[in-house]
């Protein structure tokens, strides 16, 4: 619950200042901060959510859009994902890999900042000894810079 405070505290100067994105992916137990996907390049940070001691997986993945509408961005990245509980138990911090393919749609035209997240990535584990894969189902929020009235 802490590193949740503090991953939000974290990215309250991006929500507060600047563009950022949070999403919540409900059938996977992910929480989302994203630094502006509407950028060629974008950082993303996720927490899982469905667990308070038993694992605190956070995965940071670096994301690249492909091609944007004004409806949609689709995207592709690579991440890794790290449990800081796993040195408790004398094994590898670094969980694993992953590849991300993914998509951001806005369902509702007349609510733009709200997205749908789609999201394909194989994991694999650091050993590359086996892995899964993995598909996301989520609701983004897209923050936006207000603009000043002249």
């Amino acid at each position: 619950m802490k590193s949740i405070a503090l991953s939000l505290f974290l990215f309250c100067p991006f929500i507060a200042f600047g563009q950022a994105s949070v999403a919540y992916y409900p059938f996977n137990s992910f929480l989302s901060v994203s630094s502006n996907p509407n950028k060629p390049v974008w950082f993303d940070a996720r927490v899982q959510t469905n667990t308070l001691f038993g694992s605190l997986s956070t995965t940071l993945a670096p994301m690249i859009n492909v091609r944007r509408t004004t409806t949609a961005n689709y995207y592709v990245g690579a991440s890794a994902r790290f449990n800081a509980l796993n040195s408790l138990a004398d094994t590898d911090v670094l969980e694993g890999y992953a590849l991300h393919v993914g998509v951001r749609v806005v369902p509702l035209t007349i609510l733009p900042n709200v997205r749908v997240a789609f999201e394909l990535s194989p994991f694999a584990r650091s050993n590359f000894k086996s892995g899964i894969f993995y598909s996301y189902l989520g609701v983004a929020y897209q923050f936006n810079k207000r603009v000043k009235n002249q």
